[in-house]
Formats: C-alpha cells, structure tokens, sequence
C-alpha cells in the first residue's frame, strides 16, 4: 500500500496523505490480529477452516484496498466495487477520468491487480484441490505430495508461482517499453495483463497506444497469464515435453486460434478492413475476453451481430485451471466433452465399459458431479442476478451480461452502458453490490462461499 507513493507528488497531502493513512490503518488492523491470535506457531489446516479463511480474504481484503480510493473520492460502494474488482482481476471499473487521474491511484488499481493475481494462482493450485471445489480434486496430485509431487511442500509450490509470475511480468513490462509505452504505463499495463485484470491506465485501452506490436505481444502475455502455472513451474524444472503435451493448454490454444481466425475473416470479408488488420483486432480481444482480462482495442460491438454473439459466449469459457483466469474453465469443457462421448457410446452398447479418461487419469463420478453441479449453479446464479440487475433498473442486455461477465471475472459486458466503450460508474448502487458478490462467487468458484451458508457447515 506504500508503494504508491514511489509516484505521488507530495506525500503529506492528496493521495499520498490517503494512502499512508490507509496503511497505518491496515497494519494496526494487521497487528491486532496478530495479538489476539494464539501464540502456538503451527496448526494443521482443516477444510472447514480453509473454506472459511478462503471466503473471508477475498471479502475482507478489498474493503482494506478500498480505502485509498474512498480516500480518493469514490464513494464507499464505488471504492469497495473497484477493489473487488481489481482483487478478483475482473476488470470491471466505476472511474472515468482515467488519463486526468492521479499516478498513485492508478498504481494502486494495478497492484491490487497484481497481487489478485498470485492469490487466484495459489487459490487455483493449492486451495481448490484441497477443498474439493467445482472439480478441482481432479487436479489434488498436482498440488499434493500423495503422487507426482511437483515440489514438496506447499509453501515452495508457492515459492515458484511467486518466481515464475514475478519473471513474466517483468518481462512484459520490459516488452511494452520497448514498443513505446512509459515505464509507469508499461508497468501499470504489465500486473493487470500477467493476472489477466484488465484495468488500464487510460479511458481507451489498449486504443490508446494504437499499435499493432503492442497489441499481439499483449496477446502473448494474456495467453501466458491464461495457462497452468503448474505447466511453467514443469517447464522451469526442466520437463518442457510435459508442458508442451499438456491435454488443457493445447485444447486452450487451439480454441483461441479457431475462434479468432473466425471472427477474423468473417469481419474482413463482411467489410472493408484489410485481413491483417482484423487479425490482430480479433486476436487481441477475443483473447482479452476468453483469458477474462478485458482489454480491449476497439468497440467490438461494431463488428457485427455474429461477433456480438461469439464474444457473449466467450465470456463463458475461460482460462487453464491454476492460472489467473476466471471463467467456466477449459478441463471442465474438455471433461464435458468426454462424459457426453462415453454415455454415447453406453446407449450404443449397453454392456461396454467406457471410462472417462482425463489426463490418463479416470474422472471418478465425484469430479464429474462436481462439474455438473458447478454449472448448474452457475447459471442460476446468472440468471438470479440478472434478474435483480433487472429489478433495480438495469436493461435486459446490461442486467445479462453484467452478470455473465461478473461471474467470469471478464469486466466489460455488452450493450451502450458496460460495453467495451463504457463502464460501470452509471449503474445503481445496488446493483454494484450485487456484481461486487457475483464477482467474489466466480472466484471462488460459488461452493467456497455457498457452503458458509448451510447449517451442516456450522454443525460440524
């Protein structure tokens, strides 16, 4: 929270003066916990307890982060609704301003973009496996020291995300330089395109550097934010073949090169944009909203009523597990995928066995009734929120794909209010409340926070 103040004008007064208040205040917080908390050193940490200290950190910390903005002059829900939104690396924003605004704010939405960013990675590689959340078990090995141990203990698991996600985003920073941002926008760029938050430093984007290089090498590092952190630390370790064969990451690189040479050549051929041009056009923000960053380069709303309806559905997919995007996820389509194929073939042929492998790994019936219940959840969560988006005044469209894209921590919906060209500063308070959960739910994968809510929790 100080580090802000590496860039304020003055330090006693303004933002500076927000954000050394707003430390003192986090640490005294900070420490009274510490004081209170008992003096034995080490506990052995149970599911309840995680399930608990999971749902509170990605509640309690942005209303902390939040104090410099209020500070600032937003409003508390303006101020709680950014830094949950930073925090989760959505992207979503209620500031307008952005090229007028202060440096230490702007760092601030950064940071606080950065720093989601490593929690989602040890949420997604440590914490879901152990709670057994959305299918997430399926990948327990990979974090656990029961089988194929990548490293031996948690604590150097995440060791080397901090390593790997500290080196990737230098070396983005160090690229947008060299393309011609400002070392400030170069590294206010590189924390939310690593942890795929999207929050920018100006009001157009990515538009405003208005540069095809800059674009595809954002592209590249979307994708890297996007892929299993698990894969880069198997790269580092010297088995590159392993990441290379890796089932998710080929499945999520194919998806990206289909659906962008779609769109494409669909908007090349239907107007007159050269073919390169709309390649690097659609690359860049089919990426954006498939690895749930949210930059974007242009309004893609312009490009068609077959690019809106693609970039509605991409809202959905996602990234890798263990990486720092939202969204449904590739595994759980792939895993999907291989369910409706084996009851295929059972209705052809009753007696035959037809295991759904994964991974070489069996899917046992609990990952597959997990998926299956994360789903169903999922939409109702969408369409409850859509429709209370609806009650306090919001269009259909605004109501839809707010809460599609909430829950799939993306940032921008569709439509003339929270579109790629808009933001979320004109919606009801309200309704920001009710996006500010959504986006806490997509996060945490709903059941980490739906489970707090069943009596058996408490009586066990």
């Amino acid at each position: 929270m100080l580090a802000p103040l590496l860039v304020a004008p003055t330090l006693l007064t303004g933002s500076g003066a927000d954000f050394i208040l707003s430390a003192l205040a986090t640490a005294f917080c900070g420490l009274t916990l510490i004081a209170l908390s008992p003096t034995k050193r080490s506990f052995e940490l149970t599911r309840k307890q995680g399930f608990l200290i999971t749902a509170l950190a990605w509640t309690i910390l942005p209303a902390f982060g939040a104090m410099p903005l209020v500070g600032y002059g937003l409003s508390v829900t303006d101020g709680y609704f950014e830094a949950v939104s930073a925090m989760t690396t959505t992207g979503s924003t209620v500031m307008t301003g952005l090229d007028a605004a202060e440096a230490p704010i702007l760092l601030w939405r950064s940071l606080m973009q950065g720093i989601g960013g490593v929690g989602v990675i040890v949420l997604g590689i440590i914490m879901m496996p152990f709670l057994r959340v959305g299918g997430m078990q399926l990948f327990h090995t990979e974090s656990s020291d029961t089988s194929e141990k990548i490293v031996a203990k948690a604590f150097d698991l995440s060791i080397w995300i901090f390593g790997i996600y500290i080196f990737l985003t230098l070396l983005c920073a160090g690229i947008y330089r060299l393309l011609g941002m400002t070392w400030f926008d170069a590294i206010a760029h590189a924390m939310p395109t690593i942890s795929t938050g999207g929050f920018s430093t100006h009001d157009a984007s990515f538009g405003y550097f208005d540069s095809p290089a800059m674009l595809w090498a954002a592209a590249i590092f979307m994708i890297a934010g996007a892929l299993p952190f698990v894969a880069f630390i198997r790269a580092a370790r010297g088995k590159v073949r392993a990441m290379l064969t890796d089932i998710q990451l080929r499945g999520f690189l194919s998806f990206l090169l289909i659906v962008t040479l779609l769109v494409a050549v669909t908007r090349s051929v239907r107007s007159d944009v050269p073919f390169g041009e709309a390649l690097t056009h659609a690359a860049f923000n089919i990426v954006s909203v498939v690895t749930t960053t949210g930059f974007a380069s242009e309004d893609y709303q312009l490009w068609g009523p077959f690019a809106v309806g693609v970039f509605f559905i991409l809202t959905f997919v996602g990234g890798c597990s263990g990486s720092t995007a939202g969204g449904v996820k590739i595994y759980r389509f792939q895993i999907l995928g291989r369910i409706a194929v084996a009851h295929l073939s059972r209705i052809v042929s009753p007696n035959r066995v037809s295991p759904v492998l994964y991974h070489e790994r069996r899917v046992e019936d609990d990952v597959a009734f997990s998926i299956l219940a994360f789903l169903v959840v999922m939409l109702f969560a969408v369409i409850a929120s859509t429709f209370l988006l609806s009650w306090f005044g919001c269009d259909l469209v605004t109501a839809l794909t707010g809460s599609a894209q909430a829950f799939a921590n993306v940032g921008p919906g569709l439509g003339d209010v929270i579109g790629p060209a808009g933001n979320f500063s004109s919606l009801p308070d309200a309704a920001k409340w009710v996006l500010a959960f959504m986006m806490i739910l997509g996060r945490l994968e709903f059941f980490t926070i739906l489970v707090l809510l069943t009596p058996a929790y408490w009586r066990s």
